[in-house]
């Protein structure tokens, strides 16, 4: 099993040179900034070089596992004509190809156990993929497409389903009803994830039509431990799901946007609840619903229904405080919030000590202690301080050179760092940098650190698997300095795609290290010093 963190670290043929019998492959393309439209398109991260690769050097390769890279239809006929027993294909944030290239992957690969397209961009090309599966018996294990903008042939896949007495993971596009999920539920009881599409009716769905029994279908899925969809959620059929709630170790409500009342009665029963996504439109109130019941909770993500800075946000300290008050053995928590306290943060360090991932993020820009009016610096600084396993932290609010430097003094475990609109000076970069000594990945925006800071890392910028920095005070004789100080660190500077000159100011700033140097496929708009 072969992992690369960047797929321009190294290249295709020495991966294949060195590792002969390579059978599962996971690799990564752009960095995560890519997310928020911080990067152009068309920088590249193609999968190509690499599937002709192992198309010649290994051909036993049965997995494959993308994360932010391009991959096209070809990429696609390829992987199914090259490798005889491929049998699982996982494409997340992944963008290049079609329901055609699917379509030609399918019909190929008689073997395959999973194919799960999550959050990739998928073309619609009117070609009918689900057909394409081959008849008779599927040793499906796994099939996720709820990303697929696109309708579906629903009657191939209720035939797919049926012959697929192996399947446990299935997660449906928008495109699929509530009245044809009971059909697909009825036809695979054993399933134990389900993503459940648009949970509501079809509008072709006959007014005179006999609503099917929801609640019997669910309560006769035994196995059901993790669910997700709700898209489209009309609330009435919430009751459906409640025979199922006492074994669910995983719910995701990040699609549907649904009250604290609507919620309450469904969160009363997951006892064993260990993953909850959910957006903040169940207010403070349904976080502390979550506290008073979730006692096994690890990982909790809350999402904003409207990502404006200016808008007023449901959820803040004290759903915050109520969830680290409630639910002690929390790992990882992600929340989006309008409103936060250094007490509620400090809280959440005393009463959560095994946090491992923190990522706050105060939408609106250098926001401070909404009580106090004091800069987050010391909520910060406790989390730091009281998790002792912490890798991974994402900062937000109105933060001084202060919170970075608790950030270098007792961070020793961060691996990844997130940080936006914060800091004071290069002094901030500089604590981070020098007090850090695990730092692997390091994301910057629109923060005042300049030459100076960057040049504070030229002992560790080779430990590191890349740093990216946007909007920031870089010049081009800094990053060139850079350049020419470490060899074997490729350093992009990225424009705008409709920038013609290279400016005295670096908008971003992309540094990875790379046994390969530079590579041969940069668009116009990256330079590479």
């Amino acid at each position: 099993e072969l992992f690369i963190g960047n797929c321009y670290a190294v290249s295709p043929a020495r991966a294949t040179a060195r590792f002969t019998r390579v059978r599962a492959l996971h690799l990564k393309g752009r960095p995560r900034f890519a997310d928020f439209n911080l990067m152009p398109p068309d920088w590249g991260a193609h999968f190509n070089p690499w599937v002709l690769a192992f198309a010649k050097a290994c051909p036993w390769l049965e997995k494959v596992y993308l994360k932010r890279m391009s991959v096209t239809d070809d990429d696609l006929a390829t992987l199914a004509e090259s490798f005889l027993g491929f049998k699982e294909l996982v494409l997340v944030c992944c963008d290049g190809f079609g329901t055609s290239g699917l379509a030609i992957f399918v019909s190929k690969c008689r073997q395959l156990k999973v194919l799960d397209l999550i959050e990739s961009e998928v073309s619609d090309d009117e070609t009918d993929w689900i057909l394409c599966f081959p008849e008779g018996e599927s040793h499906l294990e796994s099939l996720i497409f709820d990303c697929v903008e696109c309708p579906i042939n629903f009657e191939a896949l209720e035939r797919l389903v049926a012959r697929s007495p192996s399947l446990k993971k299935l997660k449906l596009n928008r495109y699929v009803s509530i009245g044809q999920l009971y059909r697909l539920m009825v036809q695979a009881p054993q399933l134990t994830h389900l993503g459940t599409g648009s949970f509501s009716p079809s509008e072709i769905a006959g007014q005179g039509d006999q609503e099917p029994d929801y609640v019997t279908a669910f309560a006769a899925c035994k196995s059901l431990v993790c669910l997700s969809g709700f898209r489209e959620i009309i609330p009435d059929y919430l009751p459906a799901i409640y025979p199922i709630c006492a074994n669910l170790t995983s719910l995701n409500f990040s699609y549907a946007n649904i009250t604290a009342e609507q919620l309450k009665p469904i969160i009363s029963n997951c006892h064993k609840l260990q993953v909850f996504w959910v957006l903040d439109s169940i207010c403070d109130e349904g976080l502390q619903a979550v506290a008073a019941t979730c006692k096994e909770l690890r990982e909790l993500r809350v999402f904003p229904v409207d990502a404006r800075e200016d808008s007023d946000g449901p959820v803040s300290e004290v759903g915050f405080q109520a969830i680290s008050e409630g639910c002690r053995k929390l790992q990882s928590i992600l929340y989006f919030c309008q409103r936060m306290t250094n007490a509620a943060v400090i809280a959440m360090s005393r009463n959560c000590p095994d946090l491992v991932v923190f990522r706050l993020c105060i939408m609106g820009r250098h926001r401070p202690d909404h009580v106090t009016g004091e800069p987050m610096d010391d909520g910060f600084g406790a989390i730091v301080m009281n998790c002792k396993k912490l890798t991974r932290l994402a900062v937000s609010g109105l933060l001084t050179d202060k919170a970075f430097d608790y950030i270098g003094r007792y961070g020793k475990l961060v691996r990844t760092l997130s940080v936006a609109f914060a800091g004071d000076s290069d002094m901030a970069l500089k604590y981070v940098l020098e007090g850090c000594p695990q730092l692997q990945k390091l994301e910057i925006r629109d923060s005042p650190f300049g030459d100076a800071a960057l040049c504070s890392g030229l002992h560790h910028y080779y430990n590191m698997r890349f740093l990216w920095m946007s909007s920031c005070r870089l010049t081009h004789q800094g990053c060139q300095q850079i350049a020419r100080a470490m060899p074997r660190l490729v350093v992009e500077v990225i424009r705008s795609a409709d920038e013609e000159e290279m400016d005295v100011c670096v908008q971003t700033l992309y540094m990875y290290r790379s046994l390969e140097g530079p590579r041969n496929d940069a668009p116009k708009f990256v330079t590479i010093l």
